[in-house]
């Protein structure tokens, strides 16, 4: 299995180099791969040389498993903390769905022909707010008129 992972990795950084050289190979006789493990060897020095460089690289493994977005979940809330969370919201969430059930219930009258004819009544509505309107002037107008009439009486 570990040959073909590399006959594979090799097949890849050849692909690799004919996207970037192009059809005509590489200008000089360096390839990727070449310059690949040159950079791996310089970086392994590197590190040999550097104690703070090896605790890094052992550290890997521990900064990928914290950086999985799941961690958090797993180690901030247990189960059994989740699940008193749930339990003490039992109340609301049957309320919710009392109330989700309700509007279920309530969706065929929204799709019943009376709802689907608002457009049409719009304009007759916007006419009567007019006419209702220029009543509610007039009544306002009798209603003074009404009242200068009756000082007049009264002042008599």
């Amino acid at each position: 299995a570990a040959v073909t992972d590399v006959q594979r990795l090799q097949a890849r950084v050849e692909e690799l180099e004919r996207w970037v050289y192009g059809s005509g190979g590489p200008r000089g006789s360096r390839k990727v791969a070449d310059g690949l493990v040159k950079v791996q060897v310089a970086l392994g020095n590197i590190a040999s040389k550097r104690e703070r460089v090896k605790i890094l690289y052992k550290k890997i493994e521990d900064l990928i498993k914290y950086l999985d977005p799941e961690y958090i979940d797993r180690i901030a809330i247990p189960d059994a903390s989740k699940l008193q969370f749930i339990l003490a919201e039992e109340q609301f969430i049957l309320s919710q769905i009392a109330l989700l059930e309700q509007v279920e219930a309530l969706v065929p009258m929204l799709d019943s022909a009376h709802i689907k004819a608002v457009p049409e009544h719009a304009a007759r509505l916007q006419r009567l707010a007019q006419i209702h309107i220029q009543q509610q002037d007039q009544c306002v107008e009798i209603t003074e008129e009404s009242k200068a009439l009756l000082e007049e009486y009264n002042k008599t």
